[in-house]
């Protein structure tokens, strides 16, 4: 099942996010999500993690562009249906929620975002190795039409220590 999503960089969002998530319909937007700004591409992030472990694939068509690729670790590549197709399979079961909440316990990450213009970079890295040796994935978000939607994100094997 995680294959088939975002899975590292979705549990590596979770770890900085003390979110529960109850609800089953679709997830509320964060604060400054709307915002072109580094807190507003991370706000967007964070709601895309949401919206795949919640099922809310009205959200994830909005915020995952035609063309969108996730490459894994391991180079295979996973599209924008996918991933959709996915969080369909999270919307009624807790199966996700629970793989999601032992990893934050395990695998702590912390984030970064650099911003350019109508481009950010949010990578997930782990802090033992900090942000220059421990990137653990990435994701490639552009602002369009009043808000970020998702080009492509890369994962990477980082270690652990």
């Amino acid at each position: 099942m995680l294959r088939h999503t975002r899975s590292l960089v979705a549990l590596a969002t979770l770890c900085m996010i003390g979110a529960t998530y109850a609800s089953k319909g679709p997830t509320p937007p964060g604060p400054h999500e709307g915002e072109r700004t580094e807190a507003g591409a991370l706000a967007a992030d964070d709601h895309w993690l949401r919206a795949e472990v919640d099922g809310d694939t009205a959200f994830l068509e909005r915020m995952l562009l035609p063309g969108y690729r996730s490459i894994g670790a391991t180079g295979v590549s996973h599209s924008r249906e996918q991933i959709i197709a996915g969080a369909v399979k999270n919307k009624d079961s807790d199966a996700m929620k629970e793989k999601v909440a032992a990893w934050r316990k395990e695998d702590p990450t912390e984030i970064a975002v650099l911003q350019h213009g109508d481009i950010a970079i949010v990578s997930f890295y782990n802090p033992a190795l900090g942000p220059d040796k421990g990137v653990r994935s990435s994701d490639i978000l552009v602002y369009e039409d009043g808000g970020w939607h998702a080009v492509y994100s890369q994962h990477a094997a980082a270690k652990s220590q």
